[in-house]
């Protein structure tokens, strides 16, 4: 975006504008208003060399047009005032550069008559203040980066024109001086929680192509990584210091600046010799809203409902490059000048991928140099990217000034498509969901506590209430039957004097001849007498039936009440219906506790499952971390999860209806059993019949690829592995290993056999029970994970078999060659998988041990690969053993000396 142009009377505006510049030279250090940041729409550079017409802003506070692309890198320029040499030796010639602020541009003088215009993001005089340099050019980028998105903020220029002052000043005598890296860590620490968001920051060094740590010196070559799904790039073995306060970020800095290599040139006493680059991670934690991000790059901050916390991880990168130069103008010799090679050459390839990236050329050299790795993300990238470039006034220096305008304007070109870096916070809803799980349950103990202490005073009361009823009807039932007893006993009595009575008067009368008539009248009135004597008597025993009558009833009563607690009695009802509500609020409040349980269960696999990505495993040697993290992503959270929930109601979801409930319980039990402090406690509680079962059971492929993770968890010990065998694992095994087609699968069943082969008390029922066939049939799968396995699995019963022929408890060929192997071992002993390779090589090496194989070995091939393996194995002790293998067997020496070979 250049255009030639005539300047009448240059000499004489040249001369104002350096009178101008010579009198503000101090206020760099000077904090000026704030102006408010105007863009521009980035032009195309016309490629037939026309004059291009400048469309001018009506004012200096009107509204620019809003870019087109929100990702294009933003370029500003930044004039040094003249030095005390540049005062001297050109005191009489003007300034090279004239600076237009308000319309952004600058104008680079040829001669006095002629000179090229030039537009930018931002035009910044000699009087420009630390701080709007800093809103300008830095801000937007840092605000971007608290966002989620990754930015970079990077200054270029000729050696001495103020980059490290405009990035790096401290400002320790005045903080007005301070630069970008310690303003954008005020505004970083100012907008994060410290409580839920974390900074840190790494502070690094170009220097002769190696990449060197400020922060820790010992750490000089540390490597580049990169991630081949993601093509990010990364630098892991870098000092990693969190960042609390400033004063902690100040300090790190000027430990970094003692360390950084700086020379005195002719153009800079203090010449930064190396680039320096300071990485700032930003993790902030989000809820309530997310930001989204479209797919050409735009993004907005449409905030959204959201009750699940999110995690935001900002990156920003402050380069400070070293300044470009030329060797005859800055005087470099010797090691400085060797130093001056490597960063023009690094600043050259830094140019020619701005070049590829502004003119979308299939192919942008970014290996040419580790600094153009490092900044990979920054032009092409994903990151929002602001350039400064720094230039000074002397006339003397044009080419380099006009070098470094014309990088900044290829710069512009540069479009990064922007992407927010953006998570689900398994970790922080889980921990919610824990808290508010104790909550529920101490909340539950409590109401627990108050419903036993009010059942404890509701019987209390009923026991006393019923106490009083029994006393009062004791006492009652005790009146009436004395009552009663009175009355018979002197009814009786009364009846006893009557009866004594007549039988007076009937000896007193006597009988007389003369007196028949009265005798026969008095006899009458006997009978009658004796007739009222009976009605009374049998009336007596009416009233006794009839109290006993009563008194049955009474009983009846009080044992009525006694078994209803004062059966009809309305405060018992009452106290009845209120155990029952407690009931039912108690089994409520259990339902409540279970369905958390259950939530925590699940989304502590979810977790694990976004925070930590399956890994692929080359080999499984170290089978059990391997299987952990491959499948759930080991975590300590899952033993705390077992002591919540409880381990045998693990093992009983394993019998859930559910089937997520079913996978997410058999996974639970496969990570438990990755540490060998569970084993003991799952096997004694019966999660290894569980696992069986489940084998045996379901169809389901991934509950059977957990469980068959699991039972190599649990194959890792010699005692589970008899366990194993005893209830019929292998069987299982080999009957899954014919049955699934998923690599996964296979490999975790590859994984279980591996391990029982390597037990010498298994030998013959792993033949017998078909475990050897079932592992020699997995090779259909091609996968070289399930290859891995397979071979671990032969080597390890080869050793078992060696072991046992060396101590005479076997003789006869191995079972692996009577199984016909021998012809894939062969096959696979030079295999690119260098597990595979490996396994095999000690598989070759343990059954030549054994004098009776060496003839099939011989006739299989396996004599050429024993001699490769002598000769060109990577390990040295598989070497040796395979020579001593050649060198002790007559069979394969008598072979050798026919063939003519030598070991």
């Amino acid at each position: 975006m250049a255009s030639s142009s005539s300047a009448t009377g240059g000499g004489g505006g040249g001369n104002g504008y350096r009178t101008s510049g010579v009198g503000n030279r101090g206020s760099m250090k000077q904090t000026t208003a704030n102006f408010k940041s105007l863009s521009l729409k980035s032009k195309q550079q016309n490629q037939n060399q026309q004059p291009l017409v400048v469309r001018r802003s009506s004012s200096l506070n009107a509204a620019a047009p809003k870019d087109d692309v929100d990702g294009r890198v933003r370029v500003a320029v930044r004039l040094r005032p003249r030095n005390a040499e540049e005062l001297v030796a050109d005191a009489d010639y003007a300034d090279c550069v004239e600076l237009q602020p308000e319309v952004k541009r600058l104008k680079l003088r040829k001669n006095n008559w002629d000179s090229d215009t030039y537009e930018f993001d931002e035009v910044f005089t000699d009087f420009a203040s630390q701080k709007r340099v800093y809103e300008v050019v830095a801000k937007p980028v840092v605000e971007s980066v608290l966002d989620g998105y990754n930015g970079t903020v990077m200054a270029y220029g000729q050696t001495g024109t103020g980059k490290t002052y405009t990035l790096g000043q401290l400002g320790d005598e005045d903080s007005s001086d301070r630069g970008i890296m310690v303003r954008a860590m005020e505004d970083i620490l100012a907008n994060i929680s410290p409580e839920t968001d974390f900074v840190s920051v790494s502070y690094l060094q170009i220097y002769m192509e190696t990449i060197q740590d400020l922060l820790d010196p010992s750490n000089d070559n540390i490597p580049i990584v990169e991630d081949p799904k993601t093509g990010d790039v990364s630098v892991p073995g870098a000092t990693l210091r969190e960042i609390r306060n400033l004063s902690g970020f100040l300090e790190l800095l000027q430990l970094g600046e003692a360390h950084r290599f700086a020379a005195n040139t002719k153009l800079n006493t203090e010449s930064s010799r190396s680039h320096a680059i300071l990485m700032v991670q930003v993790r902030r934690s989000v809820i309530g809203g997310v930001a989204s991000s479209s797919e050409d790059g735009n993004h907005n901050h449409l905030g959204r409902s959201c009750d699940q916390p999110r995690v935001r991880r900002g990156k920003l990168v402050v380069v400070d490059l070293a300044g470009s130069e030329r060797v005859q103008k800055s005087g470099s010799e010797g090691h400085t000048l060797e130093e001056a090679k490597s960063i023009n050459l690094s600043l050259s390839a830094l140019g020619k991928c701005i070049n590829a990236v502004a003119e979308n050329s299939p192919h942008v050299p970014v290996r040419d140099s580790k600094l153009t790795r490092l900044l990979k993300d920054s032009f092409g990238g994903s990151a929002r990217t602001s350039l400064i470039v720094t230039i000074g006034p002397s006339p003397r220096h044009r080419g380099e000034t006009a070098s470094t305008i014309l990088f900044g304007q290829r710069a512009m070109k540069v479009e990064n498509m922007l992407k927010i870096k953006e998570e689900f916070d398994y970790k922080s809803l889980s921990r919610k969901l824990e808290i508010q799980l104790d909550k529920v349950i101490i909340e539950n103990e409590r109401r627990q506590k108050a419903f036993d202490d009010e059942i404890k005073r509701i019987n209390l009361e009923v026991q006393h209430h019923i106490s009083d009823v029994e006393r009062k009807f004791a006492i009652e039932l005790e009146k009436e039957r004395a009552k009663c007893q009175m009355e018979y006993l002197d009814s009786i009595k009364k009846l006893e004097e009557k009866w004594m009575v007549n039988q007076q008067d009937h000896h007193s009368n006597g009988f007389t001849s003369s007196g028949l008539c009265n005798q026969e009248g008095k006899t009458v009135s006997d009978f009658e007498e004796l007739a009222k004597v009976e009605k009374l008597l049998e009336n007596e025993l009416n009233l006794r039936k009839a109290a006993e009558l009563e008194v049955n009833y009474l009983k009846a009563q009080m044992v009525m009440l006694t078994s209803t607690g004062a059966g009809g009695d309305t405060e018992l009802l009452q106290l009845h219906k209120m155990l029952e509500d407690e009931t039912i609020e108690k089994r409520k409040l259990q339902e409540e506790v279970s369905t958390l349980q259950g939530q925590l269960l699940q989304l502590t696999f979810e977790a694990d499952q976004m925070r930590r990505y399956l890994g692929k495993v080359g080999s499984l040697n170290g089978f059990s971390n391997g299987h952990s993290h491959m499948e759930n992503g080991h975590d300590p959270s899952f033993n705390s999860l077992s002591e919540q929930v409880g381990l045998h109601r693990i093992l009983s979801m394993l019998e859930s209806q559910d089937p997520n409930v079913r996978i997410h319980a058999v996974k639970v039990v496969a990570n438990l059993a990755a540490e060998e402090a569970n084993q003991e406690k799952i096997v004694a509680a019966g999660g290894l019949s569980s696992l069986l079962m489940l084998l045996r059971s379901y169809e389901d492929e991934t509950v059977r690829r957990v469980a068959a993770g699991a039972l190599a968890n649990l194959a890792m010990n010699e005692a589970n592995q008899e366990l194993i065998v005893a209830e019929g694992g292998i069987s299982l095994l080999a009957v899954t290993a014919e049955d699934a087609e998923d690599p996964q699968t296979l490999r975790m069943v590859a994984g279980a056999m591996a391990n029982l082969c390597g037990n010498d008390k298994l030998q013959t029922k792993l033949r017998s029970e078909g475990g050897i066939r079932a592992l020699l049939g997995m090779v259909r799968c091609r996968h070289p994970d399930v290859l891995a396995q397979i071979a671990r699995g032969i080597a390890n019963f080869a050793k078992c078999e060696s072991r046992a022929a060396a101590q005479g408890m076997k003789s006869g060929k191995s079972l692996l060659i009577e199984d016909g192997a021998m012809p894939w071992i062969v096959q696979h002993a030079n295999s690119e998988a260098s597990p595979i390779r490996r396994h095999i090589e000690l598989a070759l090496c343990h059954l030549a041990q054994h004098e009776v194989n060496v003839r099939d070995m011989i006739a299989g091939g396996a004599l050429w690969e024993l001699v490769r393996i002598s000769r060109d194995c990577s390990r040295e002790d598989i070497r040796n053993l395979a020579r001593r293998t050649l060198s002790s067997s007559p069979t394969f020496q008598a072979e050798l000396r026919r063939l003519r070979i030598e070991v």
